[in-house]
């Protein structure tokens, strides 16, 4: 057997669970505090939220219902599949912890659901609330986007937060006996290829279990699209397939000389086309992959 270029995140999953995993995405309805006015108001200036919500037409549903859902659709041609409920919609833990803390119980009362992972913001988790998901009684798995190492960047694109509150968020979140991952956007206004590399290097120094990475993508209903529609430089990089292949090269290289323990999950994702404006790149996510696996492979 060929060995994996890089621990992936099966193999992450594998200290966990003995059946193979599958996520299905939860939209429970929570909103965003750089939306609804609570730190900012707009949202950041790439997201369109249906862009990576299967389930958006399914957000009125409950929370058992998305689940029962998903697994009918997966237990189809996977009968003995075990899952895990994904909070990925907006900003999973932007609420009160008792409201929250419902709905994680919800989803996780569903027969076959070993687990949760729930992704939110740094600067919107508090150690009450990571305190109870550390004894809830089943594998929870904290996700932060952080997008960028870069303050000059997070601001640029309205993020609200800052790289200072993503290493306290990590740095409490592993204190609390949760495993951590960290998410990125590769290709944000302003950054060289040096910054984007510097990034990976500042988040292989953190105690994390897993990282993900995507490429920027110019998304229907964004500020960036209007931004683009009115003739402004937004002073993003839209990726080839090959420049975004060499960066990834790149990016593992580091994180296996740095802190090889870390799973990568991802590299790229791909919007739905009748939202997608660019890069369009005509390659499926494992598509994408099997091409890096090639390339570290021959390097």
């Amino acid at each position: 057997m060929m060995q994996k270029p890089y621990r992936d995140y099966a193999d992450f999953l594998a200290g966990y669970f003995p059946v193979k995993m599958q996520k299905l995405t939860v939209d429970a309805g929570f909103s965003c505090p750089n939306r609804d006015g609570t730190i900012g108001r707009g949202g950041c200036t790439y997201c369109n939220n249906a862009s990576f919500s299967p389930l958006e037409g399914m957000r009125r549903a409950s929370v058992v219902k998305q689940l029962e859902a998903g697994k009918s659709f997966f237990g189809r041609k996977y009968p003995d599949m075990r899952y895990l409920a994904y909070f990925q919609s907006y900003t999973s833990t932007h609420g009160s912890r008792e409201e929250i803390m419902s709905l994680y119980r919800e989803a996780l009362s569903v027969d076959k659901v070993d687990g949760l992972v729930i992704g939110t913001r740094p600067d919107c988790v508090e150690s009450a609330l990571l305190d109870e998901l550390a004894h809830i009684g089943k594998p929870v798995f904290m996700e932060y986007g952080a997008e960028s190492s870069h303050d000059c960047t997070l601001e640029a694109v309205n993020r609200c937060h800052t790289w200072e509150q993503t290493v306290e968020a990590v740095n409490m979140t592993v204190d609390a006996g949760l495993p951590v991952g960290l998410h990125f956007i590769m290709g944000l206004p302003g950054e060289t290829r040096g910054m984007m590399l510097e990034t990976v290097r500042r988040a292989a120094a953190l105690p994390i279990s897993t990282v993900k990475f995507h490429q920027l993508q110019i998304i229907k209903g964004t500020i960036m699209a209007r931004e683009l529609a009115a003739g402004k430089d937004p002073g993003v990089t839209m990726f080839t397939v090959e420049e975004y292949l060499s960066l990834c090269r790149d990016i593992v290289q580091i994180l296996k000389s740095e802190n090889p323990g870390i799973a990568i999950e991802r590299f790229t994702s791909s919007a739905p086309a009748d939202l997608l404006l660019a890069p369009r790149w005509g390659l499926k996510n494992y598509q994408f992959t099997n091409l890096l696996h090639r390339m570290l492979g021959n390097s």
